[in-house]
């Protein structure tokens, strides 16, 4: 049988073994007191019955009246002392009497059986009382210990799960956030964080979120660093690049003079591209929402890209986004089918769905894997695999981060039937618009 899920937490763990443990200990502390006080009453019972068996045998030698509760072969005279007696030795055992415990003490008397007995209601009572008061205590010993442990327990939990979730934020780009915020911002929580400084070394949690918000500050101080790198040189580039493409206007014409302009276009545009992938990476961008049909952004991305690419829309859309963005998202696209793909490439607009196929040889693994990476090109013919055209990774990754900056989901994935890749870009339907706000139609170009 598998076990709940829930029964996997650290805290259920804790619990099981906190009452594992108490229980253990107190059956352990039980058993030695009660046998401890049993044997203890019991033979204050015995030396009581002997001590009154010694004194019925005084007086049976001495031809006396024997003393109360003592006399010759008594009927309710257990048999197994019975027994004893008759084979000349002396023995105690408690058994029942008219419905009450008792101490018999037993000795051989002319062939027959001298017995006294002595009431041990009292003892039994108080074993019996003994046991009960252990396995109250007992109770209430594992309910306090649970209690205070699960509390401990919790805010150690409480703390570690405070952790992961620092942590999954880290992993979604908010490099800021750190596990010492939690606990509240400015001079009261830096006070908290100054007075519990001090036992952080004997603290593995608080050693756990420190060393994570140390990581989170050094990653974050890593990527401004170079973001802020990628800009300088983007913003560097631009002059010289400028002058550079003036001059190459006045050289001749020539095949050499068009190898030098394409080739300076073609630094401007990854120019360019590093300035975008910095502004997104550093999310200074504004993001300008408007109503748009979708059909026609993707007609007009078509139109401005001057590529051969058919446009299929199954059902057109309104949606609610940034329409500089989209464009760029589908421009991108479109021209990384022609450029990485082989045709023909087609746009399809299914609602909030538009797909981007060619029938090349699909995405490389590496980009399904784990997505758009700069600098990273399959290569021509890779069906896909390079960025935007240029080969060098940076076309996808702008069409990836300008998706999520909408809001959008951006999916790569290979075609089943007839080969080739397919992007797959999935947009948010506008608050107070439906699925029904738009006929199906159908364009091709």
């Amino acid at each position: 049988m598998r076990l709940p899920a829930w029964s996997a937490s650290l805290t259920w763990k804790s619990a099981c073994f906190i009452v594992l443990m108490c229980c253990s200990l107190a059956a352990v502390l039980g058993v030695l007191v009660h046998v401890g006080v049993t044997r203890q009453t019991v033979s204050a019972a015995r030396d009581k019955a002997l001590e009154q068996l010694h004194d019925a045998t005084r007086a049976y030698e001495a031809g006396e009246a024997l003393p109360p509760e003592s006399g010759l072969d008594p009927a309710a005279l257990p048999q197994s002392l019975r027994q004893l007696a008759l084979s000349g030795r002396r023995g105690t055992v408690v058994a029942e009497r008219d419905g009450r415990p008792t101490m018999w003490a037993a000795a051989p008397a002319d062939g027959r059986t001298l017995a006294t007995a002595v009431d041990y209601e009292q003892s039994a009572r108080t074993i019996t009382g003994l046991d009960n008061a252990i396995i109250g205590s007992s109770v209430l010993a594992i309910g306090g210990t649970l209690l205070v442990g699960g509390f401990a327990v919790r805010r150690v939990t409480r703390r570690l799960h405070q952790t992961a979730t620092v942590a999954r934020r880290i992993s979604r780009g908010e490099l800021d956030a750190r596990v010492g915020d939690a606990g509240g911002t400015g001079r009261g929580a830096s006070a908290r964080s100054a007075r519990s400084a001090r036992s952080a070394r004997l603290d593995e949690v608080a050693t756990v979120a420190r060393a994570l918000d140390t990581m989170a500050g050094t990653l974050q101080a890593k990527l401004v660093s170079e973001q802020r790198f990628t800009a300088d040189v983007a913003h560097e580039l631009r002059t010289p690049l400028t002058g550079l493409q003036a001059a190459s206007e006045l050289l001749p014409e020539g095949r050499a003079t068009d190898l030098v302009r394409e080739r300076v276009r073609t630094m401007r545009r990854l120019t360019e591209d590093l300035l975008e992938i910095s502004r997104l990476d550093s999310g200074s961008g504004v993001v300008e929402t408007d109503l748009h049909r979708l059909g026609r952004v993707a007609e007009r991305v078509v139109r401005a890209a001057g590529t051969d690419t058919e446009v299929v829309v199954v059902r057109d859309a309104h949606v609610e986004t940034d329409r500089r963005r989209l464009e760029r998202v589908l421009g991108n696209l479109v021209v990384n089918a022609h450029r990485h793909g082989r045709g023909p490439v087609v746009l399809t607009v299914a609602g909030p769905v538009v797909t981007v196929r060619d029938h090349g040889e699909g995405y490389p693994e590496y980009l399904l894997a784990h997505g758009p990476q700069r600098f990273r090109s399959g290569g021509a013919g890779g069906g896909g695999g390079g960025g935007g055209g240029k080969g060098h990774g940076l076309g996808l990754t702008i069409a990836a981060g300008q998706a999520e900056a909408i809001g959008a989901r951006l999916e790569f994935r290979n075609a089943g039937s007839g080969g080739g890749a397919e992007a797959v870009l999935t947009l948010p339907w506008p608050p107070a618009v439906g699925a029904g706000d738009g006929g199906p139609t159908a364009g091709g170009r």
